[in-house]
């Protein structure tokens, strides 16, 4: 995200959160809680997943245009917990697959990773 828009990654982490939100980019985890072994998104056990309240965010921040999800795992736990209980305004917000960020994504080298998630600043600067 940094280097979507032009910030340096030195910075304190409460301040790349400022720095994201002044650049329009809101984040948020789709999973409120969850119970895993470990840090891969694989270890999740899927019957403990609860899932943050979409419903409620995109109302109190109604400028949202579109979603975009740090891998398949984050995506999968959207349209299966969070998807089939939005009204349906809220379900015509766009939801986009980008692949992980995680160094565990081998497949795809840095400069791919960015060249997809560029989509992130094209849609805010085409909304």
């Amino acid at each position: 995200m940094a280097a979507l828009f032009g910030f340096d990654t030195a910075v304190t982490y409460e301040k790349r959160l400022a720095l994201l939100r002044e650049s329009g980019v809101a984040l948020w985890d789709v999973a409120y809680q969850c119970v895993r072994q470990g840090s891969l998104d694989s270890a999740i056990e899927i019957e403990s997943v609860v899932a943050n309240d979409f419903e409620l965010f995109f109302k109190t921040y109604p400028q949202i245009r579109a979603i975009f999800f740090n891998g398949r795992k984050a995506e999968e736990l959207y349209r299966r917990l969070v998807q089939p209980n939005l009204s349906p305004e809220c379900k015509q917000i766009g939801a986009h697959l980008l692949p992980s960020t995680s160094p565990a994504n081998a497949a795809m080298n840095r400069t791919q990773k960015l060249t997809s998630w560029k989509k992130v600043r094209d849609t805010l600067e085409n909304s």
